[in-house]
């Protein structure tokens, strides 16, 4: 490995979530086996006011960007609320310029998409902000349901947890796979989940902005295994179908087919999850008609199959 160290930098924004922030800083932290030097640096030094009641003293401004062989922009509160500061762009800019990584975790993406490096490539971030991620970067290919994406010199990773997914998934390309199983034993951590595994996140229906159609909504989750269609739904609102299409998208991000199809698979989900229903036998209770129709939303959506899943959450029961 020789003696020089690999310069990591993990930049804490204002509301830094400390989960983030710790992961990198703890997984790269300088060790016999681990070849790298962390600092922990901000827009500038001093003070940042961090998430959850936690503030960081940091040593390093931007400046420790410019060493820097990877860099790391954790989460952050409110990415929806502001932009990320100009002179950080430049300097991830920079950086990328001369051929630095750099890694986001969570709503850390927020900054790095900001950056414009994103732009053509796949990425994702925390699930509960990825309709806004993917409406403020249109030009970005969000993916809400993987752990993390791997685009060569530009990384992102879903909420929390994932970044160690991250981590882990950097350590096996620069140092192998059995130092990366040593980090892993190390943090009591998986040693492998791969960059496609899902989140699980609870629901895949998403909170709405409006409540026009929520009598509605509410119906047509009484009645999924009914053939639910945007004429039947349109009715039940009392509006044309185009008009319902356009409002329905309005509050929800979703079309309305979309939406009870995201319905129907959260519903599938609770079933694997607690009875020993067939797949086919779950398909027609959810209005999915065939076990061939449910696996293969199951994979759109959430990545993987209804049998996998099923394992997943029964595994050492």
């Amino acid at each position: 490995m020789g003696d020089r160290l690999r310069q990591v930098a993990v930049v804490i924004l204002d509301g830094a979530k400390p989960l983030d922030v710790g992961i990198p800083a703890q997984v790269f932290t300088t060790r016999p086996s681990m070849p790298y030097e962390v600092r922990v640096c901000g827009v500038e030094p001093g003070l940042v006011s961090g998430g959850d009641g936690l503030s960081y003293a940091v040593e390093h401004g931007l400046e420790a960007l410019e060493e820097a062989e990877l860099i790391f922009i954790p989460g952050y509160r409110h990415p929806d609320r502001e932009e990320p500061p100009a002179a950080l762009v430049e300097a991830l800019i920079a950086a990328h310029d001369r051929g630095t990584r750099i890694a986001a975790i969570s709503t850390g993406a927020f900054a790095l998409a900001a950056t414009g490096l994103l732009d053509g490539k796949r990425a994702t971030t925390h699930w509960h902000y990825s309709r806004i991620f993917a409406e403020r970067f249109p030009r970005v290919q969000v993916n809400e349901s993987v752990l993390f994406v791997d685009e060569g010199n530009v990384l992102t990773s879903a909420g929390a947890a994932s970044g160690i997914d991250l981590c882990l998934h950097i350590l096996r390309g620069d140092l192998g796979m059995a130092t990366a199983n040593h980090a892993a034993r190390r943090l009591v951590a998986a040693p492998y989940r791969s960059g496609g595994q899902a989140q699980y996140v609870r629901r895949s229906v998403p909170p709405t902005i409006g409540e026009r159609f929520s009598a509605t909504r509410e119906w047509a989750l009484t009645h999924l295994d009914d053939q639910l269609t945007i004429e039947s739904l349109s009715r039940h609102a009392n509006v044309s179908p185009r008009t319902f299409s356009r409002r329905f998208r309005e509050e929800t991000g979703y079309t309305p087919m979309q939406w009870v199809m995201r319905a129907r698979i959260d519903l599938a989900r609770e079933l694997l999850e607690n009875t020993d229903f067939g797949i086919d036998e779950i398909a027609l209770s959810v209005g999915m008609g065939s076990g061939a129709n449910l696996r293969q939303f199951f994979r759109r959506v959430l990545g993987t199959t209804p049998s996998e899943y099923r394992r997943t959450f029964t595994a050492g029961e």
